[in-house]
C-alpha cells in the first residue's frame, strides 16, 4: 500500500483541515483543526453539484465550495481569541456520489485550482463510499454497508479495497429503500390484480399515498427521480411489516442483501485477518437503517449467521466526518486507508505519495 508522506510544514500551528461531503442534498463543507478532534463549524450549500457528459462539473464545485471555505475561514479568524495561532489549509479532503465513474474532472481541475485559491497542497478526492467508511470505522480494517435509496458495501483489510454493490437501482442496489419500496408497490399491484403473492395492506397504502392504483404508471414511469420515489414507499413497507407477512417477508429479503453484500467485503469473512478470536467491525449507516426494528431485526439475524464473529455497530460518523478524517490523516502523514485511482485519490504532484498502487475487488473473496 502506497502512504503519502508528510511534509515538513503539514500541519504547523494553527493550520486547518477542510471536509467536504457532496451528495444528492448539497455540498456540505466542515473546517477542523488538525490538532483537535471535530469540526469546527460547517456550512451547506443546497444545490447538488452538476453532473453533465463529461461527468461531475468540477467548476461548479468549486462555485459553492470555494465561497463556504472562505466564509468558514473567516469565520474561525474573527472568533480566534487573542494570541491564538492561526494557520492556513494543511489538507482538504472532498467526498463525492459518482466519484469512482464520473470523477474524471475533479481528479484533473481541482488540485491546480485548489492549490491556487487556497494554498492547499495535500488533497485527497474520495468516493463517497470511502467517506462512509472513514466515518463510520475510521482507519481500522472493517466494513460499511451505506444504505439510503441505493446500497453499496465495502470493506478493507487496510491493503486494498473490496466493493459489493452499489450498482443502481436497475442493476443492484439489493436491500435498498428503491429494492424494498419496489418490491412492495409489486406485492400491492399484485393484490389490485387478484396475483399470487399480493398485500392487501400494501394496496391500501399505495391508494393512500400515490391514489389509484391504476394511476401509479402514469405517475412513475416518466419522473427522473424514480429511485427516489420508490423509496419513498418503503417506510409504509416497515410500516405494514407487524402484521402483514407479505412486508416482512420483503424486508426478510432485503436484511439478506444488506448481509450478503457484508459478508462479501468484510475482512473476518476470509479467516486470516482475524486477531485475537476476534471479529471485525461491520458498521451500518445511512436512512435506511433508521426504518427500525421491522428491517434492524433481520438484517442482525442475517448478520450473526452469515458474520458470526463481527461486531455489528451503527456509524460512528456521516460522510462528512469521514471527510474530515481523511483531510486530518494526510495532514498528519498518517493516511493508512488505501489509495485508489479513482476511489481514494491523493495527487503526487500536490505533496503526496503516488496516487495509485492498490485495488479494488468487487467480488466475494474466497481465501
Amino acid at each position: 500500500m502506497t502512504r503519502p508522506p508528510a511534509a515538513p510544514d503539514a500541519a504547523g500551528p494553527g493550520a486547518y483541515v477542510l471536509g467536504v461531503d457532496s451528495g444528492g442534498s448539497g455540498l456540505r463543507v466542515a473546517l477542523g483543526r488538525v490538532e483537535l478532534p471535530g469540526p469546527d463549524s460547517t456550512t451547506l450549500c443546497a444545490e447538488p453539484v452538476r453532473t453533465g457528459p463529461g461527468g461531475i462539473d468540477a467548476g461548479h464545485l468549486l462555485d459553492q465550495l470555494l465561497p463556504a471555505a472562505r466564509e468558514l475561514l473567516d469565520r474561525a479568524s474573527a472568533s480566534a481569541t487573542d494570541g491564538a495561532p492561526t494557520g492556513g489549509v494543511a489538507a482538504l479532503a472532498i467526498g463525492a456520489a459518482g466519484m469512482a465513474t464520473l470523477g474524471d474532472r475533479l481528479r484533473s481541475e481541482l488540485p491546480g485550482a485548489l492549490a491556487d485559491a487556497l494554498g492547499v497542497r495535500r488533497l485527497a478526492l474520495a468516493a463517497d463510499a470511502v467517506t462512509a467508511y472513514a466515518g463510520a470505522v475510521g482507519q481500522r480494517p472493517g466494513a460499511v454497508v451505506a444504505g439510503g435509496t441505493g446500497m453499496i458495501a465495502l470493506g478493507t483489510d487496510l491493503t486494498e479495497w473490496h466493493r459489493a454493490d452499489g450498482w443502481g437501482h436497475l442493476l443492484g442496489d439489493s436491500g435498498g429503500g428503491a429494492w424494498i419500496g419496489r418490491a412492495g408497490l409489486d406485492a400491492a399491484m399484485r393484490a389490485h390484480d387478484g396475483r399470487r403473492g399480493g398485500s392487501p395492506a400494501l394496496l391500501d397504502r399505495v391508494r393512500a399515498v400515490f391514489g389509484p392504483a391504476e394511476a401509479l404508471p402514469g405517475l412513475l414511469y416518466p419522473r427522473s427521480d424514480r429511485p427516489a420515489v420508490l423509496a419513498s414507499f418503503a417506510p409504509e413497507v416497515a410500516a405494514c411489516a407487524g402484521a402483514d407477512p407479505v412486508a416482512a417477508d420483503i424486508l426478510r429479503q432485503a436484511a439478506g442483501h444488506i448481509a450478503e453484500a457484508a459478508a462479501a467485503v468484510c475482512p473476518t469473512s476470509a479467516g486470516p485477518e482475524v486477531e485475537d478470536g476476534e471479529g471485525g467491525e461491520v458498521a451500518l449507516t445511512g436512512g435506511l437503517f433508521k426504518m427500525g426494528e421491522p428491517l434492524m431485526a433481520p438484517v442482525r439475524e442475517e448478520l450473526a449467521r452469515l458474520l458470526p464473529r463481527a461486531r455489528v455497530t451503527s456509524a460512528a460518523g456521516d460522510p462528512l466526518t469521514g471527510a474530515l478524517r481523511i483531510a486530518r490523516a494526510l495532514a498528519a502523514g498518517d493516511l493508512r486507508l488505501p489509495l485508489h485511482p479513482t476511489m481514494l485519490f491523493v495527487p503526487q504532484e500536490h505533496g503526496s505519495g503516488q496516487p495509485g498502487g492498490t485495488t479494488v475487488r468487487e467480488e466475494p473473496r474466497t481465501g
